[in-house]
């Protein structure tokens, strides 16, 4: 793609936002459930287009990355579902608004708006597509999607039956563009395209991640690999632990909210790790660890250095015997991506302490980090997990795609 036609699809983009930031919340709704009709009368065209996808690099990807890849009837239906849930929640530009009068009488109201032009770049993840379309119509946003090139084919189907929905209405299909080049030159150009593009959203692998914040000239908000701990206290409820760490492990390991380290305190190791360790097994999990939790099961391979901050998105989890909650705290912290993070715990000073001084987007306790989701959250559906901390931070819904404007009203006043 050149790059005349990346300043063209900005330029568009750009037009487009002013349309949809003046769309009424009923106009908006309405748009999002014939979306989410479409999707359900275009089915069999959605799942033809993936099939070509899965054919030209199922054997590629890793059974994690194909599973991502996969539309099926499942699928379709969870993303209409997410699509309506979009609809019914209430409106991230509505008021009241904070408004007062300053010391010379003048009237200034903080108002919430639109960001413009959002742009997400992401890997084969075609729900994507409809996530972050949804999400920006809603809140009054115009998108660009770049998605990867294993699932082109499924973007393209998906995008162009939003984009129907849309001239169908009479409105500017514009509000929702998939560029379909799939060359590192397109990701570069758009990268850079800071005159029509007002924030970035990456999503995918750390790598990518990592160079999309390196290289990026556009403000990115960045969104997280999650290197998942949990943490088992020596007061956990030792059945309970068990299973959240299996769900958090193995429900769907190719997540960013999927745990990708265990921490066990040493007073229950001895009893608890073995029980652990049948039950990962079973699973088909490989389990790697340090030198005092493969003294006390050998069924455990050693782990490398590299291990404690490699996101697995796999089946392979790894294990330390920690000495106490501080131990933990501070091997987290060093070791965290700043996403999800758990304690598994009856002692109320522990979780407290650990909730505190965790440095992360979502922390839990007795609970699966497979949470973290805006669905899950109550959003909807979400554009990213964001794991900064600058304008938002964990699952991102309506309200990290807007920002604030302030109206200022007067009389005729004059600064002094």
């Amino acid at each position: 793609m050149t790059t005349n036609s990346m300043v063209e699809i900005g330029l568009r983009a750009k037009a487009a936002a002013m349309e949809v930031s003046q769309l009424s919340y009923d106009q908006r709704n309405t748009l999002l459930k014939k979306m989410a009709q479409s999707l359900l009368n275009n089915k069999d065209a959605i799942i033809s287009a993936n099939k070509i996808d899965l054919a030209k690099y199922g054997d590629v990807l890793s059974q994690s990355m194909k599973k991502r890849l996969t539309l099926d009837d499942q699928v379709i239906d969870d993303m209409v579902t997410s699509l309506v849930a979009v609809a019914k929640l209430d409106d991230p530009l509505a008021g009241p608004f904070d408004s007062w009068r300053n010391h010379v009488d003048l009237k200034i109201v903080r108002k919430i708006v639109p960001i413009g032009v959002v742009a997400m770049v992401y890997e084969a993840r075609p729900n994507v597509t409809v996530d972050a379309a949804s999400l920006t119509l809603k809140s009054g946003n115009s998108v660009i999607l770049r998605g990867g090139k294993e699932a082109l084919n499924s973007n393209k189907c998906l995008a162009n039956i939003l984009r129907r929905v849309l001239e169908e209405n009479k409105f500017n299909p514009d509000f929702i563009q998939l560029i379909e080049d799939s060359s590192h030159e397109a990701v570069n150009e758009l990268l850079h395209m800071r005159e029509t593009v007002d924030v970035l959203i990456p999503r995918g692998s750390a790598n990518f991640i990592d160079f999309v914040v390196t290289n990026a000239t556009v403000p990115v908000i960045e969104t997280g690999a999650g290197n998942t701990h949990i943490f088992v206290d020596d007061s956990a409820n030792q059945e309970q632990a068990l299973n959240i760490i299996h769900n958090a492990k193995t429900q769907k390991p190719s997540v960013c909210n999927a745990a990708e380290k265990l921490l066990i305190h040493t007073d229950i190791a001895k009893t608890f790790l073995p029980k652990i360790v049948d039950k990962l097994l079973a699973a088909r999990v490989e389990l790697r660890g340090d030198e005092l939790s493969r003294a006390i099961d050998s069924r455990i391979i050693p782990a490398s250095l590299k291990d404690w901050d490699t996101e697995y998105n796999d089946l392979i989890m790894s294990i330390k015997i920690v000495q106490d909650l501080d131990e933990a705290i501070s091997w987290i912290n060093q070791h965290t991506t700043h996403h999800s993070e758990t304690i598994i715990s009856q002692t109320t000073d522990h979780v407290v302490q650990f909730m505190n001084l965790v440095d992360a987007a979502v922390v839990y306790q007795n609970a699966s980090s497979r949470f973290t989701d805006g669905f899950e959250f109550g959003f909807g559906s979400e554009i990213g997990i964001s794991t900064q901390k600058l304008h938002a931070r964990g699952p991102m819904g309506l309200k990290a795609l807007t920002t604030i404007k302030y109206e200022v009203f007067g009389d005729g006043q004059i600064r002094k």
